[in-house]
Formats: C-alpha cells, sequence, structure tokens
C-alpha cells in the first residue's frame, strides 16, 4: 500500500489514492493488484502528449504505385493467381481475423462477430460468412487453412462459448486458435485514471495494431512457425465481402518480393472519411483524412485521377519475417476522446453524458513504415468492400446486405 501511495503521489492520482483508503479491504487489495500492473510512466507521456498536433508536412507527400487488376494481361493474371494458388496448395498460408471489438455502434450488445445480418438466402453471423469463405477455400486448394481469432478480454469467453455453440460452423476445431488483443488504461483530462463501478482500473483494448505484439507474446508466431507458415493473411470481421484467401494478392506480392501488402479502395471523392496510403518521408504511410493537407486532397496526375485516392481497408498480407520484424517494435499511439462511467472520490457512480477521457490505439497500418516495399493492389466496392459497422446508413447492414446479394448473384451463388 505504501509502496504504490508514493507512486500514485508521483504521478498525481491523487483521487486514486482517496478511494483506495474509503474501500474495504478487498476491494483495495484487488485495486492495488492492478495499480502494479500499471506502466505509470508511459500513461503520463501519453497525456503529455495529448495536445501535440500530428503535423503533416507537404513537402514529404508522394504518391504511391499500386496494381489495377483490370489492367493487367490474361498472362499476368494467370502467374500471380498460380503464384498464390501455390503458396496456399502448399500449407503455407494462415488467416487471422480482427474480433477485438463490440458491436456498440451497430446497436448490439455482443461482439461484432455474433452479429446476424439478413443476407440472401438465408441469414448469416458475420463469423459464419468468413467460415464460408474459408471452408471454399479448403476446398478448392485441398487444404484446412489455420484460422487465428483475435479477441479481447471483454469478448474473448462469449466469442468461444459462441462458436462452440455453432460447432465453428463446420470449420474443424483443430486449425481454431485464440488470443487476445492488449489492454490500456483510460484517462480523464487531467489525466487521471478512471475506476469502473466494479472497483477495477478502466481499461479499453489498444487498438488493432496491438495485434503485432500480442501474435508474439500469445505464441502465435511461434505455431505459425512450427506449421511452416509463410504468409499471414489479416482482416476484420465486419467485411462481409473479405477475400481472406487473396491469391491474386499474394501471387503479386510473391512477384514483386514484397514483405506486406495491402488490397486498397479508391476513394469516392478526395474527401471520403478514409486513410489514404502514400510515400511519406520515403517510407510507406497511411494519412488519416483529417490530417491530410488540404493543399492537395484534390491533386490529379496527367490522367485526371486523384493522386492520392489509394485508401487502406484492413486487407493486410504479412510475410511471416515482416511479422516477426514488427512484433518489436513500438507503433505510435492515436488517440480517441469517449464517454466512460466511472466511480468519483466519494465512492459515487457518474455517467457522464459528454465524452470525457481518452483512449489509446494502435493502428495495425503504422507497421508499413518499417518496410521499404508494399505491394498494393487496388480493389472494387462492389467486389471487396461491405463493412457493417453503423447501425443505419453508410456502412451499415442495409448497405452491407445489398453488396453481399448483389455480389454473389452476379457470382450465381444465390
Amino acid at each position: 500500500m505504501e509502496e504504490i501511495i508514493k507512486t500514485l503521489e508521483k504521478y498525481n492520482q491523487n483521487q486514486i489514492i482517496e478511494i483506495l483508503h474509503k474501500v474495504d479491504e478487498t476491494t483495495k487489495e484487488k485495486l492495488i493488484n492492478q495499480l502494479n500492473k500499471i506502466n505509470f510512466k508511459e500513461i503520463n507521456d501519453l497525456y503529455k502528449n495529448i495536445h501535440t498536433a500530428n503535423k503533416v508536412d507537404i513537402d514529404k507527400i508522394k504518391p504511391i504505385k499500386s496494381t489495377n487488376e483490370d489492367k493487367l494481361s490474361k498472362e499476368e493474371l494467370e502467374k500471380y493467381k498460380r503464384l498464390g494458388e501455390e503458396t496456399v496448395r502448399n500449407n503455407k498460408f494462415a488467416v487471422v481475423t480482427m474480433s477485438g471489438g463490440q458491436g456498440t455502434r451497430l446497436g448490439f450488445n455482443g461482439p461484432k462477430g455474433t452479429f446476424k445480418i439478413n443476407v440472401e438466402p438465408n441469414p448469416k453471423y458475420l463469423f459464419e460468412i468468413i467460415v464460408d469463405t474459408l471452408t471454399e477455400a479448403n476446398k478448392k486448394y485441398a487444404v484446412t487453412i489455420p484460422w487465428y481469432i483475435m479477441t479481447s478480454e471483454e469478448n474473448d469467453t462469449t466469442i468461444k462459448e459462441f462458436m462452440q455453440s455453432h460447432n465453428n460452423f463446420g470449420y474443424d476445431g483443430q486449425y481454431i486458435k485464440y488470443f487476445k488483443q492488449g489492454k490500456l488504461p483510460l484517462i480523464d483530462e487531467k489525466g487521471n485514471l478512471l475506476i469502473d463501478e466494479n472497483y477495477n482500473i478502466r481499461l479499453a483494448s489498444n487498438g488493432n495494431g496491438s495485434i503485432f505484439e500480442s501474435m508474439r507474446t500469445k505464441g502465435i508466431l511461434d505455431d505459425m512457425e512450427s506449421k511452416g507458415i509463410e504468409w499471414v493473411y489479416i482482416g476484420s470481421i465486419d467485411n462481409v465481402l473479405l477475400k481472406m484467401v487473396d491469391i491474386l494478392l499474394l501471387g503479386i506480392a510473391i512477384e514483386e518480393k514484397s514483405p506486406i501488402a495491402t488490397r486498397s479502395m479508391f476513394k469516392n471523392n478526395p474527401r471520403e472519411r478514409v486513410g489514404s496510403i502514400c510515400s511519406y518521408n520515403g517510407k510507406i504511410k497511411v494519412i488519416e483524412y483529417s490530417e491530410f493537407p488540404e493543399e492537395i486532397v484534390d491533386a490529379v496526375d496527367e490522367n485526371g485521377e486523384l493522386l492520392y485516392g489509394e485508401s487502406h481497408i484492413m486487407c493486410n498480407l504479412f510475410n511471416i519475417e515482416a511479422l516477426k520484424i514488427v512484433s518489436t517494435k513500438k507503433l505510435p499511439y492515436h488517440m480517441a476522446f469517449k464517454k466512460y462511467s466511472y466511480i468519483d472520490s466519494n465512492l459515487n457512480l457518474v455517467v457522464p453524458e459528454e465524452p470525457n477521457a481518452y483512449k489509446f490505439e494502435y493502428f495495425i497500418f503504422d507497421s508499413f513504415e518499417y518496410f521499404n516495399k508494399i505491394s498494393i493492389l487496388r480493389g472494387k466496392r462492389e467486389e471487396d468492400f461491405a463493412p457493417v459497422k453503423n447501425a443505419t446508413g453508410v456502412d451499415s447492414p442495409e448497405t452491407a446486405i445489398k453488396l453481399y446479394n448483389n455480389y454473389w448473384r452476379k457470382m450465381g451463388k444465390i
């Protein structure tokens, strides 16, 4: 108790000290155990940098090359697909699904992967759609692709029970492994830690970019290496048109000798709220729409096409060696300001009506900066991108259902 009080005083966490003096011994012991696991210096440094703006130097931004499938010759398409297919058939390929989030923005109380979407001919859970994609690839290439699912502390048990209750939708459980992403404490506008209604330090998942460290510390990279895996596709749970087994992207990366690759989406308009993939100061970078310089957002090439139209849509391919490299790197944090309830120093529960706390997250695309080369394959919205993020409007179940049904109807599957 004395040691943790000294630490709390050093980092101006006086409200936590007051709470410790007012709670019972059992609660006090629980809180002290949690406080001992917190890197207070890291949290303090993050707080100091909250109002430090990320300045983008316009002179350091350059467009980045991408491959347009429609402009490839028949011979090129066949070569790339053959390279990708050989890798999958030889059991050198695995997939990872990022499913650490909840369906809050959907108005759904549960992990997003357990959300059911009313597609044709029968409604399906988001996890079920992923299984459909993998099962079809397994049949086509005569393999069973290892499937790794990243969960979070909040939803790990729920997801495992859900998958078990549905018999993994027919997927062989021997080929499924789960691992949890990391967490970080939330802090308020004064830099104070928050205590939740159960008297726990309020933590939140620290973003999809924490996947690399989690894969290393949870033994996932070791497991992949033991299986002879050379290439790993990392995608999100909420894109119902996601090509988890993207042999074209895989083949292009192999042919171009790129350690990483991504399928991009070209912007609908210069100010679409998506990050732009570009070269920045000689490094591969995704610049958020909110940070992109207004002076060049409308810039076009000699053909009238946007210079910075390639956007990142969470379709990521990594060589196993690239994953090992970034798993030891410290990516930059990004900040979000959100609403979280908390216990105040008088042990009252406060439920704020406005955002009151900072959440810090790693983003997966910040890993690109550690590599000199990336293969980018431009996708198509109607074939590759149907996210389920919002309850209504853009990127909602309604828009995703329409895109999903149209695509599979065109493919003759419904």
